[in-house]
C-alpha cells in the first residue's frame, strides 16, 4: 500500500458484539497483514447499508455471501452450509478463503509455512466449526451447551455492560472490540503455536525412528512429545531415551494404550529401586542412575548409559 492509496475499508455490524465477527476479523488482519485500524485499514461497524455497499470486505451483515465480491455474511435465505449441514457462520465464512493465509502469516517467522494448510483444516474442525455452532444455536453432535469459560463467552464478556457509557453514541463498542479481537488473536496465535510444535515433534520423533540402530528403542536429542506419534503410526517402540533437564538421559518406557499407565516391557524387576552404586553393578552401566520401583522409567548420566540401559532391559 502507497501514501496515496486510499486504506482498505473492513465492514461488520455496529452494536453487540459475538465471537464469530470478533474471531472473522483477526483472521483478516493476520491474512492481510494489518496492524491497527486507522492506520492501515479502516474498521467500520455500522448497518447502513450504504456503508456497507462501498466496504472493501464485509462480514456477518449485508445479507450476501459471495467470496469473489468479498461479502461473507450468513443470515439470508440460503446461506451456505457445511458439508455435514452446519450452518457455517461468518468466522467459517471468512476461515474458509483466509485461514490458511492467516495462518501461514503466524508460521512465517518460524519458517514452518509448509504446516499450514494441516493446521488451518485442524482449527477448521476443531474450533470453527465450534463459533460456527454456537453463533447459529446448533451442533450436529448433539445441544449446545454454554461454556462460561470457551471462547465465544470471554468475547461476549468484552461487550459494554448496559449502563456503560462506552456502550452508547457513534462509536459504541468500537473499542471494546478490538480488545476482543486481540483476546481472539492471542488465542488463535497460540493455538496455531502448540500444532506447529506437535507437527515438528512429529517429523522429529519419525525422523529419528528411521534413523535408529534398534526400532524398538527411540533415541531423541531433545525432549519433545514422542508417544502419541508411537501409537498414531504403528511403530515398535519398547523404550524412549531422551535428555533430561538435569543433564541425566532418561529411558522411559510405552504404555501399550493412550492413557495407560503400564508398560508394552517393564524394565527388569531386579532393576527396580536399587541405589545408583547397586544400580551400577547390577546393570554393568556404569552410569546408572537409577530405575523406578514401579519400572516404567529410569535414567543414566550419559546416552550412551540410557540406550546401554535399553538394550539390556530388551536382552532380559
Amino acid at each position: 500500500m502507497t501514501p496515496d492509496q486510499p486504506l482498505p475499508i473492513l465492514a461488520t455490524h455496529g452494536g453487540k458484539f459475538h465471537c464469530d465477527e470478533v474471531f472473522a476479523y483477526a483472521v483478516l488482519r493476520l491474512a492481510l497483514g494489518l496492524r491497527e485500524a486507522g492506520q492501515d485499514h479502516v474498521l467500520r461497524r455500522t448497518r447502513k447499508q450504504d456503508l456497507i455497499d462501498t466496504a472493501d470486505i464485509v462480514w456477518d451483515v449485508g445479507f450476501t455471501f459471495d467470496a469473489a465480491a468479498k461479502r461473507f455474511d450468513h443470515h439470508q435465505r440460503g446461506a451456505p452450509l457445511r458439508i455435514d449441514d452446519t450452518p457455517f457462520s461468518s468466522a467459517g465464512l471468512v476461515w474458509q478463503v483466509y485461514g490458511e493465509q492467516a495462518v501461514a502469516a503466524l508460521l512465517r517467522e518460524s519458517g514452518s509455512e509448509g504446516f499450514a494448510a494441516a493446521i488451518a483444516a485442524e482449527l477448521d474442525e476443531n474450533v470453527v466449526r465450534r463459533i460456527d455452532e454456537i453463533d447459529n444455536g446448533v451442533s450436529v453432535a448433539g445441544p449446545i451447551l454454554r461454556d462460561t469459560l470457551g471462547l465465544a463467552s470471554l468475547i461476549g464478556d468484552c461487550n459494554p455492560t448496559w449502563d456503560d457509557p462506552a456502550g452508547s453514541g457513534p462509536t459504541a463498542g468500537d473499542a471494546a472490540f478490538q480488545e476482543a479481537a486481540a483476546l481472539a488473536l492471542g488465542m488463535l496465535r497460540r493455538r496455531v503455536e502448540g500444532l506447529r510444535a506437535r507437527l515438528a515433534a512429529e517429523a522429529s520423533v519419525l525422523a529419528a525412528h528411521a534413523a535408529g540402530e534398534d526400532p524398538r528403542i527411540l533415541v531423541l536429542d531433545r525432549g519433545m512429545p514422542w508417544k502419541n506419534v508411537v501409537f498414531s503410526h504403528d511403530l515398535p517402540v519398547l523404550f524412549t531415551v531422551s535428555p533430561a533437564s538435569n543433564g541425566n538421559w532418561m529411558l522411559d518406557t510405552m504404555p501399550p494404550e493412550p492413557g495407560s499407565f503400564g508398560q508394552r516391557l517393564p524394565l527388569p524387576e531386579a532393576w527396580a529401586g536399587l541405589p545408583a552404586e547397586a544400580l551400577a553393578t547390577t546393570t554393568g552401566v556404569a552410569d546408572a542412575v537409577f530405575v523406578h520401583l514401579r519400572r516404567f522409567v529410569g535414567a543414566a548420566g550419559s546416552r550412551a548409559g540410557a540406550v546401554a540401559l535399553a538394550r539390556k532391559a530388551l536382552a532380559g
